[in-house]
């Protein structure tokens, strides 16, 4: 899986955003080509220019507009992106931010929805910057996008409403249950076209995930401040170690067979409940593993005053992080999680389906350096038939485990023989 990481040490803007993706390989004018089919009324220029911030060069990207702007609502926004001879899944994500920023500004001046005035979030660099986000990145083909923490800013900025603090209230709006931090910097980092663009698209922030990088963009602010203004974005391929390679003389040789077993990082939930009834954990831990979860658990354990309370355990990945963490705190009484990452070390893993004379039932093989050390038939499976047949689970669950053990023989002896074809 091809994943995109923004590392917003220096914040996020729309234009950052359209910079990083053309400093990746996104051609102007195949941007350009994109954006056309909008089918703008306003005539305007996509311009891209490489400039330095403190010694790393990056592409700066600006919107030349040949005549005035406009400001527009969100109904006048949606109806150019329906009208337009966009892919779908371009117009998809392009009305989800949309409608975000719409719905912080909503909130902000306690106006309806559809009455919203975008301003400056509503011009046509606005569009260009969010739709063109959406575009570049599939042009690039990514399939997941994950977000560092933000960096906002301090102080004040002026628009059109007059002097607003810093971060702005629409992207305080944006950024709600996203880690931010302000930093040291005198200046707006994070705009709320930027937020909005990461705040939808991201599955997940935090450390950079594991991947194994194959490019990276720059994408130039328009300011410059005390450290580089530049957004960072990587892009690789998502996966174990077991791709990764290492040089021993004249031999490469793959991590994965010289170790024997596949490595990630994980995040762990947790939380301690006493003052919830006990026949829920059967639904939440469902609700759980539907959302993502790798694995859920629960230990007893005590609590101040000595009360009994159950420690609710979560295994999740990065990118199921916020849904796991809507259903702890949709579904139990907790008032807050501890999280932490680490690192799991796991046997390659296959999944065989294996004829017994009770039926199939698929088993699960766990390889050390590419030999079958562990072999695990599917209780489910192992149950169906006990329930079908009326004879005793552990009668089936023995059959499952000889025939895996005898075809993993026979597959090993296909591979023997085939090789030694080859040779």
């Amino acid at each position: 899986m091809k994943i995109a990481y923004f590392d917003c040490f220096s914040g996020i803007s729309g234009d950052m955003v359209l910079g990083a993706l053309v400093d990746l390989g996104v051609g102007v004018r195949e941007l350009s080509s994109e954006l056309d089919k909008l089918r703008l009324s306003v005539p305007y220029e996509l311009k891209a220019k490489k400039v330095e911030k403190h010694g790393i060069c990056g592409t700066k990207i600006d919107v030349a507009l040949h005549q005035k702007d406009e400001a527009r609502k969100l109904v006048d926004i949606l109806r150019i992106i329906e009208g337009s001879a966009l892919a779908e899944e371009i117009k998809g994500p392009a009305r989800k931010i949309f409608v975000r920023l719409a719905e912080a500004e909503a909130r902000i001046h306690q106006e309806d929805l559809n009455e919203v005035h975008f301003h400056e979030l509503g011009g046509l660099d606005a569009i260009i910057d969010i739709v063109g986000a959406v575009a570049g990145m599939k042009l690039l083909g990514i399939d997941a996008i994950y977000g560092s923490p933000l960096r906002l800013g301090h102080g004040f900025v002026k628009c059109r409403h007059g002097t607003l603090p810093i971060p702005a209230p629409a992207t305080l709006e944006l950024t709600k249950g996203v880690p931010v931090y302000g930093g040291d910097v005198d200046a707006e980092l994070v705009t709320p076209t930027g937020a909005a663009i990461i705040t939808t698209l991201a599955r997940g922030f935090g450390e950079l995930p594991q991947m194994k990088i194959e490019k990276i963009g720059y994408g130039a602010g328009k300011q410059n401040l005390p450290i580089p203004n530049l957004l960072r974005v990587l892009i690789g391929e998502r996966g174990s170690h077991r791709v990764h390679r290492e040089l021993r003389g004249n031999e490469i040789c793959d991590l994965g067979v010289l170790c024997g077993y596949d490595e990630d990082t994980v995040t762990v939930v947790e939380t301690n409940i006493d003052d919830m009834n006990p026949e829920f954990y059967e639904y939440i831990m469902s609700r759980l593993f539907e959302s993502g979860a790798v694995d859920v658990y629960l230990t007893p354990t005590q609590m101040k005053q000595v009360r009994p309370a159950t420690l609710l355990s979560v295994v999740v990945s990065a990118e199921n992080l916020r849904p796991v963490l809507e259903v702890i705190f949709r579904e139990t009484t907790t008032l807050g999680v501890r999280t932490y990452q680490t690192k799991r070390y796991k046997l390659a893993r296959e999944e065989i389906v294996v004829e017994t004379e009770y039926g199939e039932v698929r088993v699960k093989l766990g390889r050390l350096r590419g030999e079958v050390v562990n072999l695990a038939p599917e209780y489910r499976d192992c149950r169906r038939l006990a329930d079908e047949l009326g004879i005793p689970i552990k009668q089936i669950y023995e059959a499952a485990r000889g025939a895996a053990a005898t075809g993993e023989c026979n597959i090993e002896d296909q591979r023997d023989t085939a090789e030694a074809q080859e040779r």
